[in-house]
């Protein structure tokens, strides 16, 4: 738990005597009554400026800027998180992670995130009469928390709104690591089943740590326990050989599973959450991709991804349906480099910068965090252009649910429908933003982050993580990078940040839990 000194309670007890107005939600109206199909593609890890229509770095995504170019580029779309699991629980459902206890990084036998009766978009756009399906990384629970994997593995998407769902079990650097169909795990042999523990090996079975002479990917930090195809993951695994997946054909296969999604039901309104793995550790970019980027792997893996995006448009185009499909395009949360294995991510980097001009990455509450690349894509019906409108991931439920119309909103979402199809360049006043329980604010151009404990900077990613003793106040229309902190210079400024803040947050933002990397 932080701690905090005296003077900063008695500045808090103070705020809470002032009375806060309400936050007036910006309401737009939807400008089309048509369904388009709609296509949510969530990329792992991909950072500001790893996309090169955003002009930060020095990588070349031209399938990923063919939609940023030809659609709405939002220079100010966040992510709800700087990890993972709770931006993808705020995605799905529209509320603010940080209002769900257990919307933190997930182990791979986490129970379900979400409740069976929240609100999802799934479930909300089922009952607007589509078909929905999720393709690729879940990373939201799965089952109870006592989870067999040799039978149907229940509640998982199809409980909450997926009619349909081909996922991998946890994330591709835990196990167990296979693939399931709709809760059924794929290509499993019933004489040798799954056994899954996270907190001790099995008899016999070799890991990272004991046998480095078997890996072919070695560890940096965490990952050092069952061995599959050669690169150690975090917890331990027995049985299912039959069943495991190839690292390397994995962006593949998600691909053929989303492309044969969009034949199957492409004459009725569909909804798909094609979710990328890439370029989250471990990264095993195809034999084709391998060596491309001079980047290393990770560099590889996100020109396999960009390979993927464009192949997936072809198939829409293909199946005509490019001119009444909105295409969402956006990432989890920012970037990291070394988040686990030796991989040549930091040696081989060059003069990318997958932050763009951003400060922190993946962790961290600064901007580099939860600022990413979000792009709106419809031929025909959104104009090319560039917003700078603040948008936030949890937005999107409210949104569709306009577009749609559908009269389920969530509480922590708006509508920006008319937004996302560059109609208006209306945006959200503030956003509260959250790192590992931490949380800041967004209010205009103004960031506010609180005084938290803990280290700096996390040394085993290189992250600065955005802890300091005091408050951190920026103006990002001055300074972006965030490097002048104007907390004790502009204290008025800095009264009515915290006074907004705590009117959304809640005064237990001082409680957080530390980072635990494993």
């Amino acid at each position: 738990m932080a701690r905090i000194n005296p003077a900063f309670t008695l500045f808090i007890a103070l705020l809470l005597f002032t009375s806060f107005g309400c936050q007036t939600e910006n309401k737009t109206e939807a400008v089309s009554t048509q369904k388009p199909n709609i296509v949510i593609i969530y990329m792992d890890d991909l950072g500001y400026g790893d996309v090169s229509a955003y002009e930060a770095g020095t990588l070349e995504t031209p399938n990923m800027d063919f939609l940023a170019n030809g659609g709405m580029k939002f220079t100010n779309g966040y992510a709800s998180s700087a990890t993972c699991s709770p931006s993808r629980y705020a995605l799905m459902t529209g509320t603010y992670p940080w209002r769900n206890k257990d919307a933190k990084i997930l182990p791979g036998t986490a129970p379900l995130l979400i409740g069976t009766d929240e609100l999802t978009i799934p479930g909300m756009l089922k009952n607007q009469g589509y078909a929905t399906a999720v393709v690729g990384k879940w990373h939201m629970g799965l089952g109870d928390g006592q989870v067999d994997w040799n039978e149907q593995v229940s509640p998982g998407p199809n409980e909450v709104g997926f009619d349909y769902s081909y996922i991998m079990a946890a994330t591709q650097d835990r196990v167990p690591t296979v693939y399931l169909e709709n809760g059924l795990v794929q290509g499993l042999d019933p004489n040798d089943p799954i056994e899954i523990n996270y907190q001790e090996n099995f008899e016999g079975e070799p890991t990272g740590k004991d046998n480095p002479e078997m890996l072919t990917m070695k560890w940096h930090h965490g990952h050092n326990s069952s061995i599959v195809n050669g690169i150690p993951r975090i917890g331990f695994m027995k049985g299912g050989e039959k069943a495991k997946w190839v690292d390397e054909d994995m962006a593949d296969h998600f691909l053929d599973k989303a492309k044969a999604y969009v034949q199957e039901e492409r004459d009725e309104p569909f909804f798909l959450f094609y979710a990328m793995q890439q370029p989250h550790v471990p990264r095993t970019p195809h034999p084709r991709f391998a060596g491309k980027s001079g980047m290393g792997p990770r560099g590889d893996v996100i020109l396999e991804a960009d390979w993927c995006v464009g192949e997936f448009m072809n198939t829409l185009e293909e199946e005509g349906l490019l001119e009444n499909t909105l295409v969402i395009f956006s990432s989890d949360n920012g970037p990291v480099l070394n988040d686990g294995y030796y991989d040549d991510a930091v040696e081989k980097l060059g003069d990318h910068t997958p932050w763009g001009p951003l400060r922190g990455g993946k962790y961290s509450l600064f901007e580099a965090g939860t600022r990413v690349p979000f792009i709106s894509y419809w031929k025909g019906t959104i104009e090319p252009g560039q917003s700078d409108a603040m948008i936030s991931q949890i937005d999107l439920l409210n949104s569709l649910a306009s577009l749609t119309g559908s009269g389920e909103k969530s509480s922590d979402g708006q509508d920006f429908s008319a937004t996302l199809l560059g109609k208006s360049d209306q945006g959200r006043e503030s956003l509260v933003l959250e790192a590992t329980t931490r949380t800041a604010f967004r209010k205009g151009d103004w960031v506010l982050i609180p005084p938290y404990s803990g280290p700096a900077v996390n040394q085993q990613v290189d992250i600065e993580l955005g802890n300091d003793k005091g408050f951190q106040l920026y103006d990002l229309s001055q300074d972006l990078g965030q490097q002048r902190n104007l907390a004790e210079e502009n204290p008025e400024k800095l009264k009515a940040m915290v006074a907004d803040f705590i009117a959304i947050r809640g005064e237990e933002f001082i409680n957080t839990e530390a980072l635990e990397l494993k």
